[in-house]
């Protein structure tokens, strides 16, 4: 493991921290340690984006910053949100500099140590793309309801696109590939927009199987009304033509 932040990292972790406040230091902790067993030269990118406004003040922010203080491989992005999740997600994707950038949400659904697990998948199968599914949850059933609809839907209206799981991270592309999906979504819908386009562009696309835990730490953002959401969105992409037959 290289800690030579003048190196350009083999691989880039874009973490999606919103709100996530005292939770980040012991994911970036998890994942750091994760990291470090493996060969390769890596940095962190903590998305701490914010509302200025909300009414209680979000000290994720402040908290990213002082971690990177102690870490050079740590990259900081926290501007005021001008969108929703996906406009977070792009806003990392585009700070990181590696030549593979995964993505993960640092709320800890998702074990750190799955990073490894698909970046060899990504290695070994020489894929463009490569994503967890998950085999195993354990966050409730109106979020497996939502992502079994989700899945439904999306295999209906997007068969080119076999994936198991479509919003299941983490995700990792080649940098050559990520530069070739030019990701526009704002919201929810990001994660589909990469399957959607990776597919377009005849990506290959591998996927390992996870488990999903529950949040401990804060009430979940998706809600019954996100499916409305996802319907708007696989209606704009399917009937718009981003998504050729």
């Amino acid at each position: 493991m290289n800690e030579n932040p003048s190196v350009k990292p083999e691989l880039s972790v874009v973490i999606l921290c919103y709100r996530a406040e005292d939770f980040v230091p012991v994911f970036v902790k998890e994942m750091k340690e994760a990291l470090d067993k493996e060969n390769f030269n890596y940095e962190l990118v903590l998305v701490a984006n914010y509302h200025k406004d909300a009414p209680k003040p979000d000290k994720t922010p402040e908290i990213v910053r002082q971690l990177a203080q102690n870490d050079p491989r740590i990259v900081v992005v926290a501007r005021e949100k001008e969108g929703m999740m996906g406009w977070d997600m792009r806003t990392g994707l585009d700070a990181a500099t590696g030549e593979n950038i995964a993505v993960i949400d640092g709320d800890g659904q998702m074990p750190p140590q799955d990073i490894i697990k698909v970046y060899n998948l990504l290695k070994e199968g020489k894929f463009d793309v490569a994503k967890t599914y998950r085999d195993a949850r354990f966050d409730g059933l109106v979020r497996v309801v939502i992502s079994r609809v989700y899945n439904f839907l999306f295999k209906v209206l997007f068969p080119k696109a076999t994936v198991r799981d479509v919003n299941s991270k983490p995700k990792i592309f080649t940098r050559a590939a990520f530069d070739q999906l030019k990701l526009t979504s704002d919201d929810w819908f990001i994660d589909a927009e990469i399957i959607i386009r990776a597919t377009q562009l005849g990506f290959t696309i591998g996927e390992v199987e996870t488990q999903f835990f529950p949040n401990k730490y804060r009430n979940s953002f998706v809600r019954f009304t996100t499916i409305f959401e996802f319907i708007k969105n696989f209606l704009r992409f399917r009937w718009g033509n981003i998504f050729k037959k």
